[in-house]
C-alpha cells in the first residue's frame, strides 16, 4: 500500500477490515472456482467429488482441514506454470465473480476511506483473486492466502497459514504492525458474514454481521454486532 495516512498526534490509525466471500460478494469464491475449473476441464470427477465433500463439511460445520481444498486444486493444476495459474484465476474473477459484487460493500468501503480509515480486504481466497477484488472494491490493501512456490512451480502447499477464522485478526496484526508499527493502530470496524469471522469482528471496536445466516445472526445478537442486510 502507499504512504501511511496523516493521523493527529496521540491518535491511532483506524482500520476497517472486510471479509470477502459472502460479505463483499454473493457466494463463496472457493466453491465457485471449483465449479469453474470443472466446467473448463481442469478438474476431473474424483477431485471434483473431493472438493464437493470438503465444501459440505464446511457448510455443515463438520471437521475439515483448511488446506485440503487448496491442495486438491493445485494438484489438478500442477502441469501449469504460476503465471498460467494466475491467469486462470484472473479469468475466473472477470468471468464469474465480477457479477457478484455487492454494491453496498463498495459504498461502505468508500465511506470508511472518506472517514480516514485504512481499508483492508481480509480473505481466505487466493491472493491473485483478492488483488482482482481490490481493484473493484477500492480497498487500500489485501490480506489473503498465499501458495508456496519452489523452483518456479507452485508446490500445492499454503505459504504460512490460511487467512481464515482465528487467523484473520492475527494476520491483520502482523500486517498492520509491519505497515505502521506496533501500538499505532486499531481495528475500528470489521465486516463478516460467517460465524468463522467472529474472531475478526470481536477484535474490532465495532463489528458488523453482513447478511448473516442463522448461526451468525445468533452470534451477532449474543456479542452485540450490528446486522447489515446487503442483498
Amino acid at each position: 500500500m502507499g504512504a501511511a495516512p496523516n493521523i493527529e498526534p496521540g491518535k491511532r490509525i483506524q482500520l476497517a477490515v472486510f471479509d470477502y466471500d459472502g460479505t463483499c460478494i454473493d457466494g463463496q469464491s472457493g466453491a465457485l472456482f471449483s465449479v469453474y475449473l470443472f466446467k473448463h476441464g481442469y478438474l476431473g470427477l474424483l477431485r471434483g467429488f473431493r472438493l464437493g465433500w470438503w465444501g459440505a463439511r464446511y457448510k455443515l460445520h463438520l471437521p475439515y482441514r483448511q488446506d485440503e481444498a487448496r491442495e486438491v486444486i493445485f494438484d489438478a493444476l500442477q502441469q501449469y506454470t504460476p503465471a498460467q495459474i494466475q491467469q486462470i484465476m484472473v479469468d475466473f474473477h472477470n468471468e464469474v465473480l465480477i457479477h457478484r459484487y455487492r454494491k453496498e460493500a463498495i459504498v461502505e468501503i468508500a465511506k470508511r476511506k472518506k472517514e480516514g480509515c485504512v481499508t483492508v480486504l481480509v480473505t481466505a481466497t487466493f491472493e491473485t483473486i483478492a488483488r482482482c477484488a481490490q481493484q473493484v472494491l477500492g480497498t487500500d490493501d489485501v490480506i489473503a492466502t498465499r501458495m508456496e512456490i519452489e523452483d518456479g512451480r507452485f508446490t500445492g502447499k499454503v505459504q504460512g497459514d490460511v487467512t481464515q477464522g482465528d487467523e484473520k485478526p492475527r494476520a491483520v496484526q502482523k500486517w498492520a504492525d509491519a505497515a505502521f508499527g506496533p501500538g499505532t493502530w486499531e481495528i475500528a470496524y470489521a465486516y463478516g458474514d460467517h460465524f468463522s469471522d467472529s474472531a475478526m469482528l470481536g477484535s474490532a471496536r465495532e463489528g458488523f454481521a453482513v447478511t448473516p445466516g442463522k448461526t451468525m445472526r445468533s452470534v451477532a445478537k449474543r456479542d452485540g454486532y450490528s446486522v447489515l442486510d446487503w442483498k
